[in-house]
């Protein structure tokens, strides 16, 4: 009997404390103070832009041949094409700017009537290069050379630019000016005070520059090229700070 008394009062003596524990826990958990709130921004898109001239050019172009077999098709493609790349070389445009970029040989087969197999007419040879042209008013003339030499076949061309970085670096600046010029209109209309910025982020800059699609060249007069100045883009997104 003297030792279940001894149980009861260590029993509720163990109670007692652990509630005096929680209710000194419960004042210290509400005297802390709230997580910060996050600093106020004021997050706007800037945008800039530059007109520059292309300084080079690339051509994609060479020579498609057909014949019945393919060995015939390959060495008229072949005579033509060293032609082609002669002529460019006699234009001045150096071996290091001058690079195959496609060569395929395929069978070419004649339209089946109905019910009949599928016949083997011959075969089609191309054979493309890649030209750098770095004197763009040298464009037009290397283009005829191309043709006279037997190139019937231009997928694309196209202006390019040596160092865009650089170029893009005036429409960077515009950008910045003003996505400045939209957070302040935004922090004088809500009455508040703008501070710094906090972070930067750029989107992929362009150019729109042209492009001219597959053609077949039979002619001969001089082919008229206006490079003309590509408009350069750079857009960012920036997160100002609200002044305290």
């Amino acid at each position: 009997m003297a030792a279940l008394r001894v149980t009861e009062r260590f029993a509720v003596g163990a109670a007692l404390l652990a509630a005096c524990v929680l209710a000194a826990a419960v004042p210290a958990q509400a005297q802390q103070p709230p997580p910060p709130m996050p600093p106020a921004r004021i997050i706007v898109t800037g945008e800039g832009s530059v007109d520059a001239p292309a300084d080079y050019a690339e051509i994609n172009g060479g020579v498609t041949t057909s014949a019945k077999t393919a060995k015939e098709a390959t060495d008229a493609n072949s005579k033509l094409m060293t032609a082609v790349i002669a002529a460019l070389r006699s234009d001045g445009i150096e071996a290091k700017d001058i690079q195959t970029s496609r060569f395929g040989i395929q069978a070419t087969y004649a339209a089946p009537p109905p019910a009949n197999e599928t016949k083997l007419t011959g075969y089609s040879v191309s054979n493309h290069v890649t030209v750098k042209v770095r004197l763009l008013n040298q464009l037009s003339d290397i283009l005829d050379s191309m043709v006279a030499a037997g190139a019937n076949d231009v997928a694309n061309m196209q202006f390019l630019h040596t160092d865009m970085s650089k170029e893009l670096d005036q429409a960077r600046a515009a950008a910045i000016a003003d996505a400045r010029r939209k957070a302040e209109i935004y922090a004088q209309a809500a009455g508040l005070k703008l501070g710094n910025v906090v972070w930067i982020t750029e989107e992929p800059a362009y150019a729109a520059s042209p492009q001219f699609a597959a053609v077949r060249f039979a002619a001969a007069a001089p082919v008229p090229i206006a490079p003309g100045e590509d408009t350069l883009r750079a857009r960012i997104t920036v997160g100002f700070d609200v002044a305290r």
